[in-house]
């Protein structure tokens, strides 16, 4: 791999180009789906090649393949070449690259153990009895439980000297009850939705889960929605689950702050943004002064952290909005320059065909003061919303809506009366301006998302988001049309 990537990197410098990288990847992943007592689905992906990245002219040329010999890989050094000097007679502005110390480095995640050395047969025996325990109500019709294990090794080497191997482990899985009764439809899950949760690290993880042991409320939860009455409208005080919360980040925030979207160079996958060059040094208040927002590629745990991006620049925890106050953009090499900073470690590409795109990494809440149980205690009247069903937003990532499985009356400090199909909407400023409590760090949980979308062709982006529960005063909610 290393051989390979370092043979890509001499032609390419041998070129007369500006700048060059080469980098080699190749992902492995694993996922299983148990349904109604018996494997749905077991699959095993491998994909290897590599990609070839040169500045010439001004202006960028990609490009890649699966055959890993040096005939191969010469041609596609050539074919970069040919497209970088192609795009130079667009006559647009030549691309600048902001500078980096290269490095030679290796990084490993930390795990104990190694997904892919676990039998099948063990992790399909952990799905059945998780699955097998959501059965104890009769209206659940639908039991699932599933599994994922994911690696990503990438080698990087680019003309300016750098040389870095990076090895990436993830593990996560989730259980989902679906009920079914005249004409309804409930489901709840855990530890979220959409499969589950996912974290950096070893197979412990599935196993710190303990599927089987919280199969039966999840059930329970499930069949009770059924009659549970609609949520309905007003202007409520809402604590947002720590869940529901790191998805709230990831759309309100979490996209609006890539600085390629700001500048108008992402705008056909799911808009731009209202973030605009302005903000950024006219002290905006984004969120009210208790509210502090990191992007941190070195969290522990995060499907978002790494040693290093796909330009070879190191991961760095930045501060993005402190005490409210909108503070920074996740910037690539390329786009830095435009306001004057240096790149902050957020270029990715989901595999070896595929350009580097700025990408959230670990976009996380820092942990307030609050216990639960106190801010339950202090929000009679509120209402606690958990797990993420539905989400909705705009093209500047400004006027949003979610829905969530599940809705609770917060009655004399505790959990009580339930709502089915609960929705919650706002426009992102005056939201996070309405947060007035964060609960503290031992509450506070690293929420993966592997599944986040952008850029044409369509990459999917591995991300996460530590999170707390946290407290919103006069939201709208129960709005259904």
């Amino acid at each position: 791999m290393k051989e390979l990537a370092s043979y890509a990197r001499d032609l390419v410098s041998g070129m007369r180009v500006t700048y060059g990288d080469a980098r080699y990847v190749e992902t492995r992943s694993e996922n299983i789906e148990v349904k109604n007592g018996a494997p749905r689905s077991v699959t095993s992906r491998v994909s290897r090649g590599i990609g070839i990245r040169v500045l010439a002219d001004g202006y960028w040329g990609f490009a890649a393949t699966s055959t890993l010999n040096k005939r191969a890989v010469a041609k596609a050094c050539r074919e970069a070449l040919k497209i970088a000097r192609a795009g130079s007679r667009a006559k647009g502005t030549p691309i600048t690259l902001t500078p980096v110390t290269p490095v030679v480095a290796e990084y490993v995640t930390p795990y104990l153990e190694d997904p892919f050395k676990v039998s099948l047969e063990e992790k399909i025996g952990i799905l059945l009895k998780a699955e097998a325990a959501l059965g104890g109500e009769a209206s659940v019709k639908v039991r699932q439980a599933f599994y994922q294990g994911f690696e990503r090794r990438t080698v990087f080497a680019s003309t300016e000297g750098a040389l870095i191997d990076q090895r990436i482990v993830q593990v996560g899985g989730g259980i989902t009850a679906t009920a079914v009764a005249e004409g309804d439809s409930q489901v709840r899950s855990y530890p979220h939705s959409f499969r589950g949760n996912f974290q950096s690290t070893g197979f412990e993880y599935l196993r710190e889960l303990d599927l089987a042991g919280h199969a039966p409320r999840v059930a329970s939860e499930a069949a009770a929605l059924l009659s549970a009455p609609t949520l309905p409208e007003g202007k409520r005080t809402v604590v947002l689950e720590g869940g529901q919360l790191g998805l709230q980040i990831h759309e309100s925030i979490g996209h609006p702050i890539e600085l390629d979207r700001v500048l108008g160079m992402e705008a056909a996958y799911a808009g731009t943004s209202f973030l605009t060059l302005d903000k950024l040094t006219s002290d905006f208040r984004y969120a009210s002064p208790i509210v502090n927002i990191v992007a941190d590629a070195t969290a522990p745990k995060g499907l978002g952290t790494f040693a290093y991006d796909d330009e070879g620049v190191s991961a760095e925890r930045i501060e993005v909005i402190k005490d409210g106050i909108f503070r920074n953009y996740l910037m690539s090499r390329e786009t830095a320059g435009v306001v004057g900073r240096q790149s902050n470690g957020t270029m990715r590409a989901d595999g070896w065909s595929r350009i580097p795109l700025i990408r959230m990494t670990n976009i996380n809440i820092v942990p307030g003061t609050w216990r639960l149980e106190d801010l339950l205690a202090d929000s009679d009247g509120g209402l606690y919303l958990a797990t993420n069903r539905a989400w909705s937003i705009d093209n500047k990532r400004l006027n949003f809506q979610f829905g969530t499985e599940i809705a609770y009356e917060i009655e004399g400090g505790k959990l009580g009366k339930i709502y089915k199909n609960p929705t919650y909407t706002g426009i992102t400023p005056e939201f996070w301006n309405s947060c007035d409590a964060v609960c503290n760090k031992d509450y506070w949980i690293m929420w993966g998302t592997p599944n986040c979308g952008k850029g044409q062709p369509g990459q999917t982006a591995r991300v996460s988001h530590g999170t707390a529960p946290a407290r919103f005063r006069n939201v709208r909610v129960g709005v259904v049309k």
